[in-house]
Parts: C-alpha cells; structure tokens; sequence
C-alpha cells in the first residue's frame, strides 16, 4: 500500500467518526442545548445492549480465541491505573480525580466505530468484548476507588453487561433467535454508535481550559501510558497480530464520558475530570490517526 493510499484510509476511517462529533458539537453550539441526559441514559440501557446482542448472539463466539486479548485489555486498564497514581501523586493533584480516566478510555462511543471502520464488521464482537471488560471494571474497580464501597449490584444489573452474558449464552448454545425478533434488535442497535458520536460532539462544547494543567498531563499520560503498557503485553504474549492492533487501538483511546458521569454522581472534582476527558478527546485527533498509520 501507498502512502498515498494509506493516508486515504486513515482518512475514510476518521473522517466519519469526527465528524458526527463535529456535528454534535456546531448543533449544541447553534441550540445552546447541552442536555443529553436523556438520550445518554436510553442508548447506554437499550440501544448499545441492543447492538451488544445482536453482535455477540449472532456470531460463532470461541472465548478460547480472546482470552489473551481479554487479558491484554486487563493489563493496559489496571497497569494505566497504577502508572497514573504516582503522577498524581508526583503533581498534588488528587488521585481520584486523575486515575480513573487514565484507566477507562472511550472504547465505546469512539472505539466502536474507529474498530468497524478499521478492522472490518469481522472485528465487532472483539470490541465489544473490550467494551464489556471495561465496563464491568469501571463498575466494579472504578467506583470503588471513589467511594471506597463495593457494589456489585450495579455491576450484575448493567445492561451493557447482561447484554453481553446472554449474547454470548445465545452464541454457544447454538440458539436460534427468529428474524422476526432479531430484525428490530439489530435495528435499534444501529442507533447507538451514531447517537454515541454526536452525544460526545455535544460533550465537547463544555470544555473548560481553566483546568488546562491537569487536563493537559491526562492528554498526554492517557494515550502514552496505554500504548506503552500494550506494546510491553504484545512482546511477552502470544496474540493474533488483527488482535494485537486492536489491542494498540484500544490502548491509545482517549478517557470515556462515563468518568465524568461518575465524578458527578459522588462529587470528585466533577469540572476538573470533565476537562480530562473532553481535552483527552480533542486531542485524539491527532494521536488516534498516528495509531492507525502503525498498525495499518
């Protein structure tokens, strides 16, 4: 492949990713109307379990064939979670603040499409893996680096993760869904990626570059971090290369919305991890793109 080509590519691959984004962001701007509230809570319960489903029940699913990616995205979580806590504490910012979106990155609303467009509709069920795996930490480790309280309630009750157990349950048992039923699941799920970009579009037109320190240091250590960690992982293990690139796409994803949902909800410096990750978005422009040119 040309470089000529390959810029090409690279270009068709982001181009409609941001530019939803870009189209959130100038609708928000023109509307003055930021509240997403509602369509985030109906994508995040149904359309994204909706999509969840439809990929892993209607796919030969091997989890024999994921595990080392599946431990892969364990290591790049946990390992960015532990990289972060010395820099926070090296910066006197507090930890809670900056860590947990080290940790989780947008592998949903921003990975799903960029994973689609780059690897192919074949790679899907793959991501959503990552997506799941991610979840059921930021449920489970996330929330309790905040509140120091286990609630595993909040994790068996997700949707996105009960959607994905009865996806796979579906696939392995060999279950046949009727098209009937499976027609209008696959429809609402292609709701969700689209409504994702142009939520995180919406998103952007808050940003706040009164916490430029810090949100510049989460920019910068997010990608660096995952990169740096993934590429270590794919030296010592023996994984797939599709599954290795997907591995060093996953790595470099900016932090995901549901951090600053969260530092809301149990008040930890909302405004400032709201910079982190929308300043971690716009600054994946260009480093999601350098990614790509790599592993492509």
């Amino acid at each position: 492949m040309s470089q000529a080509d390959l810029i090409y590519r690279i270009i068709a691959i982001i181009f409609p990713v941001f530019s939803i984004v870009a189209i959130g962001y100038l609708y928000a701007r023109q509307r003055h109307d930021t509240d997403m509230s509602s369509g985030n809570r109906i994508n995040m319960d149904l359309f994204t379990p909706a999509l969840i489903f439809d990929s892993m029940s209607g796919s030969n699913y091997q989890l024999a064939d994921y595990m080392h990616l599946s431990l892969g995205c364990l290591v790049v979580v946990l390992g960015s979670g532990i990289v972060a806590w010395p820099v926070a504490r090296f910066m006197g910012y507090q930890w809670k603040t900056l860590v947990p979106p080290m940790m989780f990155n947008n592998c949903g609303n921003m990975g799903l499409p960029l994973v689609v467009l780059t690897f192919g509709q074949a790679m899907l069920p793959a991501a959503i893996l990552l997506l799941a795996i991610s979840n059921f930490l930021h449920f489970l480790v996330g929330q309790q680096l905040i509140t120091q309280h286990w609630s595993i309630k909040a994790v068996v009750t997700n949707p996105m993760i009960v959607a994905t157990v009865l996806g796979i349950a579906v696939s392995l048992t060999g279950i046949v869904i009727p098209e009937t039923l499976r027609l209008p699941i696959h429809m609402l799920g292609l709701i969700s990626i689209p409504l994702m970009l142009f939520s995180l579009g919406v998103r952007m037109i808050a940003i706040d570059f009164g916490d430029w320190e810090i949100s510049t240091v989460g920019a910068i250590l997010c990608p660096i971090s995952g990169l740096i960690i993934a590429a270590g992982f794919i030296a010592l293990v023996p994984i797939p290369q599709a599954q290795a690139s997907l591995l060093l796409l996953f790595s470099v994803l900016p932090p995901a919305i549901l951090n600053f949902m969260v530092a809301e909800k149990f008040d930890q410096e909302p405004h400032r991890v709201a910079s982190i990750v929308l300043l971690g978005n716009l600054a994946s422009v260009l480093v999601i793109p350098a990614v790509l040119w790599y592993i492509l």
